[in-house]
């Protein structure tokens, strides 16, 4: 759906973005990670026209990437702004006609996002008086009350309490199966866990990670294998990472081996063993482990 071919950006002397190439697959959700100045949110901006890559190409569905297809995007920049003295309804319809739909369409589907969201109370009321997560609620819909094809969303979660991040977080699975390609920019790596099929990562300026998340994972694999076990402690050498009691008379062992079936063959030999996994890092632990060299 989105290509990214080797797009460039500097300003001055400072370079933002290096030969930074993505594919991000139709109807899917795409982690955008990196620390901050990476370069995340100058992509985000030239994938929405505000700002001009000096070398590269974006392609939308195949068609370089033009004026046209801005109103096939709905993007939600980290930095917000709503008209605060606007009653919320009244805002969300004007933003709704600038996108280009009817008086009588944005009215309808402004309805629609309003019960869908728990928000139906708050028509008449002032943008001012919302909190600051329920004004996040207001922009969100805003973004999406157009059906766009691509979806933006910089730090969709900052300002969401746990109930209402599991409401939007919802809301964007709905409308990936819908068929929706949503790009995801985020410091909170447990939403990344739960949404994104793909990720990649800028990491000063360059691309440094790309691909499914299973994919990614078993790159950055430790070999690191866990056995919980019932029964009495077992006897073992130092080379466990862990050896610690759990519940119902079970112990957890993981240990760092290039010979995990040995490993379990002989814990089987002397003991009960309840579970056996390997035991994957966390996009969390691999975001940190290339952030920090």
């Amino acid at each position: 759906m989105l290509r990214i071919e080797n797009v460039s950006k500097s300003y001055g002397d400072k370079i933002a973005l290096k030969n930074v190439s993505f594919n991000i697959p139709e109807a899917s959700t795409f982690g955008l990670l990196g620390p901050n100045g990476a370069g995340k949110s100058t992509l985000i901006r030239i994938i929405n026209k505000i700002l001009v890559e000096d070398h590269g190409e974006i392609f939308i569905n195949g068609e370089k990437l033009s004026a046209k297809h801005i109103s096939q995007i709905g993007y939600m920049p980290e930095e917000r702004g709503l008209y605060k003295k606007m009653k919320v309804g009244e805002h969300v319809v004007y933003l709704a006609r600038l996108k280009g739909l009817s008086k009588a369409d944005a009215v309808a589907r402004t309805k629609v996002w309003f019960e869908r969201m728990e928000m139906t109370d708050w028509w008449n009321k002032k943008v001012e008086s919302l909190s600051k997560g329920m004004q996040q609620k207001v922009q969100f819909i805003s973004t999406v009350i157009h059906n766009p094809k691509l979806i933006i969303l910089d730090e969709p979660f900052s300002g969401f309490d746990p109930v209402n991040a599991e409401q939007v977080k919802n809301e964007l699975l709905r409308l990936r199966d819908e068929g929706a390609t949503i790009m995801l920019s985020t410091h909170r790596m447990e939403s990344v866990e739960e949404l994104c099929d793909n990720i990649g990562m800028i990491h000063k300026s360059e691309k440094v990670i790309e691909g499914k998340i299973s994919e990614v994972k078993r790159a950055y694999s430790k070999n690191l294998f866990e056995i919980v076990y019932k029964g009495e402690k077992l006897e073992t050498d130092d080379s466990l990472l862990k050896h610690e009691e759990r519940e119902n008379g079970e112990w957890l062992m993981q240990s760092a081996t290039t010979d995990a079936n040995a490993w379990l063959q002989n814990t089987l030999a002397k003991t009960q063993v309840v579970s056996y996994r390997e035991v994957l890092p966390t996009v969390q632990e691999i975001f940190v482990e290339i952030a920090k060299g």
